[in-house]
C-alpha cells in the first residue's frame, strides 16, 4: 500500500522536479505535450517487443532444456524467421521515425511575428533577461538580473535551489520569442515543462519560441556544466494572465523613466 502511494504521488502532475520523480512534469506548451505524448507511443512498442521477447526467451529454455533435448537440431538457418525479424523491426522504426520527425522539426520552428521577445543572458552565476519590446531607448528599458535565493532567505513553500529573487513573468497563451546567449562560459536556458532546453554560446544568439497554454510557475535549471555554482542557476518561468501581465509591465517600467 506505501509502495503504492508512492508510486502515485511521484508521477503525479508538477511543474518543478520533486524527489523520487519518475514521470515527466507537467506539459505547459505544444511542444511538451508533443514530447509526452510521443514518448507514450514508443513505450507501447516497447513493452510489445519485450513481451514478446520474452516469451521467445521463455518458450527457448522450456523446449531446449537439455532433459527434454538430449540430442539437439543441427539446424543453422532459418530463411522465413530470418525475413521477419528483419522486416517487423524496420516497420516499427518507421512508426516511430514518422512521428519523431514530425516533433523534431515543430520544435525547431520559429515564430515570425511574436508578441513578445525576451533576452535571456547567463552569467556564473546568475542571468540577466531583456525584455526587448520595451527597450525603446537608455532612459526606458525593462532588463533585470535573476539570482537564486539562499536557502537561509528561503520562505516557507518556497523550492530549495530552485526560486529566484526575480522572476521571468510571460503573458500564457501567447506566443513568445527567446533569445539566448552568454556572457562569459556556455550555458544552457531549460524548462522541462515548457519542453524547452537551448544552449547559450558566448558570441552567438540562439532562439526559441515558446506558448504557454496555462497560468502557473515553471522552474527549471542550468543544464551545460558551466562551473563551481552551476547547480546554482536557476530558471522560474511565471506565466499569468494578460491583463495581469500588462500591469506588472508597467509597474516595473515607470519607476525607471522617472529616475531618469
Amino acid at each position: 500500500m506505501i509502495v503504492l502511494k508512492w508510486l502515485f504521488l511521484t508521477i503525479s502532475p508538477c511543474d518543478a522536479a520533486e524527489p523520487w520523480q519518475l514521470g515527466s512534469q507537467d506539459a505547459a506548451t505544444p511542444i511538451m505535450q508533443g514530447i509526452i505524448d510521443l514518448h507514450h507511443d514508443i513505450f507501447f512498442f516497447l513493452i510489445l517487443i519485450l513481451v514478446f521477447v520474452l516469451w521467445i526467451l521463455v518458450r527457448a529454455l522450456w523446449h531446449f532444456h537439455y532433459k527434454k533435448n538430449a540430442i539437439p537440431q543441427r539446424i543453422v538457418h532459418g530463411t522465413t524467421i530470418e525475413i521477419l525479424r528483419t522486416i517487423f523491426p524496420s516497420i516499427i522504426s518507421m512508426f516511430i521515425a514518422i512521428p519523431s520527425f514530425a516533433l523534431l522539426y515543430s520544435m525547431d520552428e520559429v515564430v515570425v511575428d511574436p508578441a513578445i521577445t525576451i533576452k535571456a543572458i547567463g552569467h556564473q552565476w546568475y542571468r540577466t533577461y531583456e525584455y526587448s519590446d520595451y527597450n525603446s531607448s537608455d532612459e526606458q528599458s525593462l532588463t533585470f538580473d535573476s539570482y537564486m535565493i539562499p536557502e537561509e532567505d528561503l520562505e516557507l513553500g518556497q523550492s530549495r535551489l530552485l526560486e529566484v529573487d526575480n522572476r521571468v513573468v510571460v503573458p500564457a497563451k501567447t506566443h513568445l520569442r527567446i533569445i539566448v546567449t552568454s556572457a562569459d562560459v556556455p550555458h544552457s536556458w531549460a524548462v522541462p515543462s515548457s519542453g524547452v532546453k537551448c544552449d547559450a554560446v558566448p558570441g552567438r544568439l540562439n532562439q526559441i519560441s515558446i506558448l504557454v497554454q496555462r497560468e502557473g510557475v515553471y522552474y527549471g535549471q542550468c543544464s551545460e556544466i558551466c562551473g563551481t555554482n552551476h547547480a546554482f542557476t536557476p530558471i522560474v518561468v511565471e506565466a499569468v494572465p494578460r491583463k495581469d501581465y500588462g500591469s506588472r509591465v508597467s509597474n516595473q517600467l515607470i519607476p525607471q523613466t522617472g529616475e531618469a
